[in-house]
């Protein structure tokens, strides 16, 4: 009853967990402003969602991807991008794809042609194409022409969205190429086109076409401070930490109230139940991390085989995945410039309620207190790891349970 088919926990696979938890926020803020602004021909800024690995930024937009999808909005796949890739080639590839849905490829206007046209060539070089044509114009004006026209169709068609999912994005490292990239989304974000309402009159309206960026924290200095008020006018930025213990515990529920649904092998169906403390168990092992809420899902199911997972299958499961659950933490704190690892360490080492940026300074070695101050506030505003409270706490459970414990171990 309980294998590899039927396992609804998906640890890292950038897929959409069947056993959703937490991000109502985010998904709210897309159901509720982004789509019915965009809808309606109002303004609405794309959003950027950044986080540590492990909070599930891919996932999170697969989903509001997907709820598009069903809509019936033109969504483009995940545009993932590798290191040293060309984002615009990519994204143009996917531009085209959606005209080419939207019938815009059998366009009798010339506009249409001519800008499909362009893109097919940015798709085929991309940055390093330097457009001859009669206009001159750069890989991202043809770009933002087409997707302009792809607007344009989608007003035509009735309540129907663009969706564009830029992941990866802290891996575009050229600044030219970054920078044509969010031009081109921008520009397409905050065109406005001239409709017909009813009554004969014309007015302008915003394209229904919405683009969310997922990666790294790193991209807030790639994008916010290279291209300054620009993008922070266009775009707004999300940085997601860990999910409340409640948030959790919900997704849970359906285990210990009704069962998982899952085939019994005879074409009926069974349902598996998790006892009150194994979901307990899940909940405090995995720190308020997607990742390790899937992980300890997975590796509980895999326990045992009977129709209820008890807190000792949860545990058994566990310490096979400890070693997995301590690489990935090591792996945020690796990645840290030094600095911002030794204020963490100095951290966890004081008692709660002497972790005050003065006490911090202290014990980093510096003589006065402001030379602490730039470390601590990446750690906060920028990478969402601890919080500049009165006194200083770990927003990220995680790193705080490895940190000032013997954490991942049970």
């Amino acid at each position: 009853m309980r294998d590899a088919l039927d396992n609804p926990f998906s640890p890292g696979s950038d897929t959409i967990p069947e056993v959703w938890a937490g991000r109502t926020e985010q998904l709210s803020d897309w159901r509720d402003v982004v789509r019915p602004r965009r809808l309606a021909g109002l303004p609405e800024r794309g959003r950027t969602i950044l986080g540590e690995p492990g909070l599930g930024k891919s996932a999170l937009v697969r989903r509001i991807a997907q709820e598009a999808s069903r809509a019936g909005d033109w969504v483009t796949p995940q545009l993932r991008i590798p290191a040293g890739a060309d984002p615009l080639k990519l994204v143009a590839e996917a531009v085209l794809k959606i005209a080419a849905d939207a019938g815009l490829s059998s366009s009798r206007e010339k506009r249409i042609g001519d800008a499909i046209a362009r893109v097919q060539a940015v798709a085929i070089s991309g940055i390093s194409l330097t457009l001859r044509g009669s206009d001159g114009r750069e890989p991202y004006a043809a770009l933002t022409e087409l997707l302009v026209e792809v607007g344009r169709a989608a007003i035509t068609n009735g309540a129907v969205m663009v969706l564009i999912h830029v992941d990866e994005v802290q891996n575009i490292t050229d600044e030219k190429a970054l920078s044509q990239l969010l031009i081109a989304l921008g520009d397409a974000l905050t065109h406005e086109v001239e409709v017909e309402v009813p009554g004969g009159a014309r007015v302008s309206r915003s394209l229904p076409i919405a683009v969310y960026l997922t990666g790294l924290p790193d991209f807030e200095d790639m994008a916010g401070a290279r291209k300054g008020a620009t993008f922070a006018r266009r775009f707004k930025s999300t940085t997601l930490s860990a999910l409340d213990d409640d948030d959790l515990a919900e997704a849970l529920q359906e285990f210990v109230l009704e069962g998982w649904a899952v085939p019994d092998g005879t074409g009926g169906s069974a349902r598996i139940r998790m006892e009150p403390d194994a979901a307990a168990r899940i909940v405090d092992v995995c720190r308020g991390e997607p990742f390790l809420f899937q992980l300890a899902g997975e590796q509980a199911w895999y326990a045992g085989r009977t129709p209820t997972i008890t807190a000792e299958q949860v545990r058994q499961g566990w310490r096979g995945a400890q070693r997995e659950a301590t690489a990935h933490v090591e792996r945020i704190l690796e990645r840290l410039p030094a600095r911002e690892r030794q204020l963490l360490q100095v951290m966890a080492e004081l008692p709660a309620p002497d972790r005050t940026l003065t006490r911090i300074a202290e014990e980093m070695g510096f003589s006065k207190v402001t030379e602490a101050g730039p470390t601590a506030q990446r750690l906060d505003t920028v990478r969402g790891i601890i919080d500049r409270g009165k006194p200083y706490t770990f927003r990220h459970r995680a790193v705080e349970a490895y940190l000032t414990g013997d954490w991942p171990n049970i």
